[in-house]
């Protein structure tokens, strides 16, 4: 309406089409004025394109229903006549481009002119310095980028005018870095714009674009469209050294190959599996679970798959510059892959590998021979030890800096010894323990050990102590010991606080030993070391300086252990009063073993709901500002609780037994759902055990419950990915936090593992009526109607009224008539063979009537025929589900 009145005001031709206008001999205000009408028309067309997520509406009031369809109407109406005018607009556009003169927009000031004086047309207002000015370049810039959206959005039924798009971004391009990119007079969105540039590269590269440099995602474009996939496993290849492709894409791809092979070209099979690997060994280096599709199609393992693995791993991972959290993450995948194949020649090539011989070192390696020795007697791998490099003969002849350096590489103890007096012998004046700023020793002990009078005696015990706290945090446990063994000798002999530190550290150490190996595979500890833990906790030496980690996990180790009884029964009350960890494992074990137990037995759980909430609780104090006003200040690591709930975080995140991390992520979900403003319940097990409200809700820090919630649900994955209920807890957060298509993930991944695929029937408490109406809601928000229906019969009683109105719907984002083949109650068919034939669509109506045909959905049928039909159709349409959102 506005921009007619302005044609009107600018004195544009009536009933004159403005692409038979000349513009060049317009006045620069009529000009400018038809330019305006025609860049809207064309930025129209192209935004009513772009899809745009509908508004769920509220309940259905019929003035608002009506205004709202006359709004649609006329909005129709506009773009129907805008598309019928767009060559036209084109055209106009195009011709702007030959413009080189300024033109004018009208200002406040000139229309105000006009409307006193309307006689003076030729006067100020038409002349050449009425309005504000825009540069010829200004227009230009703004006509390009126009120009090329409308032929961009052609493009999708023209392939060529791709060109034309690409020749109007580039010049858009040159022309914003001519003029800078802060115009007063037009605003271009230069994200938007490198999306455009970045698309037209693609879908315009050519044979001949080798002189330019092609974007990994214009390769895998121009290789989908040769049929050269080779060179896709390629690029995947090596991007996972870069790690520049999002794993969306990455899965995009995947899909897309997994189609083409679908529809019979069976070449494609191979592509497949490689590029699936290609990503499983990028998932495994960036942290993620390993996905469902590597297992399906490593189901029959052969040599050759084997040998691109290893391939794939070993290029992938560059030894020399990889930290050593890669290096482990690519150990651990090597070696449960060894512990998940039965043929041994196949679990050979892997161990006898280069990359397997680096990655994991000898006693690593033994300790995985012995699982696969009780898993089968008959295999015999190379267990060879691989000779000491450090092992090397010092003499008086070399000199300090030499000696310095084979003592900061040495991990031998006696060799260190040697190198220390060869070095005291030199020179009386350095302090040895100095010379390495990797070398850190705990605070509580650095006193102790800098307090030794004699020099030789003071850098051997700290340097031991340093180099065996290293190792230990490298996990080379064999060294480790070495240096605490060659330690607690060497104090023993004068020392008795530092004789009971070193103890406590090897008991530390023999705690991590079984934890990494025997205690990995589910073998239980020796007693002696379950003895060892218990002394620990009650010892009562004075003076003897502690870790607090020590304690950490002697009490992660006895839950892990299910040493419940000691921890309930047996532990001394001084020592739970005194160490927070010994309370917070005594109330964790006493509630993991009345579980499920009697209302009378919940007393235990209260008191351990008491003590997480006064940890995650803030404390308030008010503070009165410069303006005399006073604020609330709320200090998140609140003093209130036992400990801070970063310190709960990190203990939990050392306990590995399903039951305890049940237990305590039901805490936490359940103390998510008592907040006030909360819309969608998380579900878990245990949940009922908890009380059911908390007296003062306002100090706890919800925030941070929430935020320790997803921390503790993504841990709990890492250590059992297939626990189905930690499953539904990850699925109900991102549903509660409106990712539904994620959410539907990890619903399906639930319902997979506890299924074998959905070969079986899904338990009842993990397809809870309630997980179901989230699926059926998932489905709804994606527009996935179709889904929505089907999903709707799993429910125990099906419900019909969300079922027939999602099928009313139009504009579905799924297969549709495709899963028709699923639908196995009677009712909702015959309601779609109505609406198919109200329509008027015959071919769909008919895919109904032959589903509806089939004889076992017969009503007549006995029960468990009916039951088998829908038993067999969930399982189909389920595994579908999961190819789709996995």
């Amino acid at each position: 309406m506005l921009l007619n009145e302005l044609l009107c005001i600018s004195k544009v031709p009536s009933g004159t089409k403005h692409v038979d206008v000349d513009l060049a001999s317009l006045p620069p205000t009529t000009a400018m004025a038809i330019l305006l009408y025609n860049r809207w028309a064309i930025r129209t067309i192209v935004q009513s394109s772009f899809p745009v997520k509908q508004v769920k509406p509220g309940p259905p009031q019929l003035n608002v229903m009506n205004q709202m369809q006359q709004e649609k109407e006329l909005t129709d109406s506009i773009l129907k006549v805008l598309k019928e005018q767009a060559a036209d607009s084109i055209l106009v556009l195009e011709g702007a481009l030959q413009l080189s003169k300024d033109l004018y927009v009208h200002t406040i000031r000139t229309l105000d002119l006009l409307a006193m004086e309307p006689g003076m047309v030729n006067g100020e207002t038409e002349s050449s310095t009425a309005g504000l000015k825009i540069s010829a370049e200004e227009i230009q810039c703004q006509v390009c980028y126009d120009l090329g959206a409308i032929y961009f959005q052609q493009g999708s039924t023209n392939a060529a005018v791709h060109e034309k798009a690409k020749e109007m971004f580039f010049k858009t391009k040159e022309l914003i870095a001519k003029n800078g990119s802060s115009s007063l007079h037009f605003t271009i969105d230069e994200e938007r714009l490198a999306g455009y540039c970045q698309a037209c590269g693609v879908l315009t590269l050519s044979s001949d674009d080798t002189s330019q440099q092609a974007t990994p995602y214009s390769q895998i474009h121009r290789c989908m469209k040769s049929g050269n996939y080779q060179d896709i496993v390629n690029i995947f290849l090596e991007d996972n050294l870069t790690l520049s492709l999002p794993v969306q894409f990455r899965q995009s791809v995947l899909r897309e190959l997994f189609q083409k092979s679908q529809q019979g070209n069976d070449a494609l099979d191979e592509v497949c599996f490689k590029v699936c690997v290609c990503n499983t060994v990028c998932d495994v280096l960036q942290g993620r679970t390993v996905d469902v599709q590597f297992c399906q199609l490593f189901l029959k393992p052969s040599k050759e798959k084997i040998d691109f693995l290893l391939e794939v791993c070993s290029k992938s991972l560059n030894l020399e510059n990889a930290s050593e959290a890669l290096k482990r993450k690519m150990a651990a995948f090597l070696k449960n892959l060894c512990l998940g194949l039965e043929d041994l020649q196949l679990v050979f090539m892997i161990s006898s590998h280069e990359l397997f011989m680096k990655l994991l070192k000898d006693d690593e390696r033994k300790l995985l021979i012995d699982q696969m020795r009780k898993r089968s007697p008959r295999i015999n791998l190379c267990t060879k030890p691989v000779a000491s490099f450090y092992d090397i003969p010092a003499s008086a002849s070399v000199n300090i800096g030499q000696l310095e350096h084979q003592l900061i590489l040495s991990v031998d103890p006696w060799r260190i010894r040697q190198i220390l007096i060869e070095l005291h012998g030199m020179t009386s004046e350095r302090q040895f323990w100095t010379i390495s700023n990797k070398w850190e020793v705990p605070n509580v002990y650095g006193n102790v050990i800098l307090g030794i009078k004699d020099s030789l005696t003071r850098d051997l015990v700290y340097i031991l102590m340093a180099k065996g706290l290293h190792c230990c945090a490298i996990k080379d446990f064999v060294h480790a010991k070495q240096l605490f063994a060659a330690c607690l000798e060497l104090v023993t002999e004068f020392s008795p606080k530092l004789r009971q530190v070193m103890l406590n550290e090897m008991l530390l150490l023999d705690i991590y030993t079984h934890e990494a190996g025997p205690g990995a595979s589910g073998e239980r500890p020796p007693s002696d070391l379950i003895s060892r833990v218990r002394g620990y906790l009650e010892m009562r030496v004075p003076d003897i300086p502690l870790r607090q980690v020590i304690a950490e996990e002697c009490v992660a180790f006895l839950l892990n252990w299910c040493e419940n009884e000691y921890l309930t029964m047996q532990v001394p009350l001084p020592l739970v009063q005194t160490n927070p960890y010994v309370k917070l494992g005594q109330l964790l074990a006493a509630t993991c073993k009345e579980l499920p137990g009697p209302k009378e037995s919940r007393r235990t759980a209260k008191d351990l709901w008491e003590v997480v909430v006064q940890i995650c609780s803030v404390s308030n104090q008010h503070k009165r500002g410069n303006d005399g006003r006073v604020s609330l200040i709320k200090h998140r690591e609140s003093t209130l609780g036992i400990m801070y709930r970063s310190e709960l975080l990190s203990f939990i995140k050392k306990l590995r037994e399903p039951l305890v991390l049940t237990t305590i992520l039901s805490l936490f979900v359940k103390l998510h759902n008592v907040r006030e403003d909360i819309v969608n319940d998380i579900a878990a097990e245990h949940i009922s055990i908890w009380p059911s409200s908390i007296p003062n809700l306002q100090s706890v820090d919800f925030e941070a419950v929430a935020v320790t919630v997803k921390e503790l649900v993504s841990y709990a994955l890492t250590i059992n990915a297939n626990n189905h209920f930690w499953l539904i807890i990850q699925a109900d957060i991102y549903f509660a936090t409106n990712q539904y298509s994620a959410a539907l993930h990890y619903y399906l991944q639930a319902g997979a593992v506890c299924s074998d695929f959905f070969n079986k029937v899904v338990p009842p408490d993990v397809y809870t009526d309630q997980v179901i109406k989230r699926m059926i809601k998932c489905c709804s928000l994606l527009n996935c109607h179709t889904q929505v229906a089907i999903l709707c019969q799993f429910l125990r009683e099906v419900d019909y009224k969300t079922a027939f109105k999602a099928l009313q719907e139009q504009n579905s984002h799924d297969a549709m008539d495709s899963y028709y083949e699923y639908i196995w109650d009677v009712t909702i068919l015959e309601y779609l063979t109505y609406l198919h034939h109200k329509r008027g669509e015959t071919d769909k109506r008919q895919i109904a009537i032959k589903a509806i045909g089939q004889t076992e959905l017969n009503a007549s049928n006995p029960e468990d025929v009916l039951q088998l039909a829908a038993q067999r159709r969930k399982k189909k349409f389920l595994q579908a589900m999961a190819k789709l959102y996995f």
